[in-house]
């Protein structure tokens, strides 16, 4: 493996419609010695900048604009000095939470990352938002989900901006389509693995 994926979790709150409530959620980091980049960056930013421990931060990468996935991100890009990236469609989320300041870069289906020699490759996949987006770290087998897929199937759909007909879409079309032994490093909770996915989503009707 050409790169290192560490795992950090935080804890905070999720907030949209009203409702607020407790969640801890994966930060993932993925680099070498000497850079990374950072996938979301929820919660607590002092314990994210602790992790990259002084590496050249090449992007924040947001899988989608949840408050909880991108609350610490403004801090943590400032102290790194490094770029935020966020499909433009999330937009309409970030501005909840930063209503004066926008994502530095927009991501793009198909926008390619390089980091230590290794390629993390980005795949939209709305449902959860509109613009919930993975990224595929293809040649170690591990894809990024934020808040599409979980262990035990697709992310919740109940509020707003989310649909449930187009995140069964986007799974099936453009996840479950990836080899079986894929690993699955989700935005809340355990591993999974695209061939564990594909069963759980053979019970769930069109």
């Amino acid at each position: 493996m050409s790169v290192t994926i560490e795992n950090l979790v935080t804890s905070g709150t999720f907030s949209l419609d009203g409702g607020t409530w407790d969640v801890d959620n994966n930060v993932w980091i993925v680099g070498n010695d000497d850079e990374c980049v950072i996938i979301d960056s929820p919660h607590d930013a002092g314990a994210i900048i602790s992790q990259v421990r002084g590496r050249k931060v090449l992007a924040i990468l947001l899988t989608h604009a949840h408050n909880d996935h991108i609350g610490a991100a403004r801090e943590v890009a400032d102290a790194v000095n490094a770029p935020i990236h966020l499909h433009p469609e999330d937009l309409v989320l970030w501005e909840q939470v930063y209503p004066d300041v926008k994502p530095d870069h927009h991501i793009a289906d198909g926008d390619v990352f390089s980091v230590g020699g290794a390629t993390l490759k980005a795949i939209h996949t709305p449902g959860h938002s509109p613009g919930s987006t993975c990224f595929l770290l293809e040649d170690e087998g591990t894809v990024f989900t934020g808040d599409t897929l979980f262990n035990g199937g697709p992310g919740a759909t109940g509020r707003s901006y989310s649909d449930y007909p187009t995140i069964l879409a986007s799974i099936r079309e453009r996840l479950l389509t990836l080899p079986a032994e894929t690993v699955v490093r989700t935005g809340h909770g355990d591993n999974t693995t695209i061939g564990a996915e594909r069963e759980t989503l053979a019970s769930i009707s069109q």
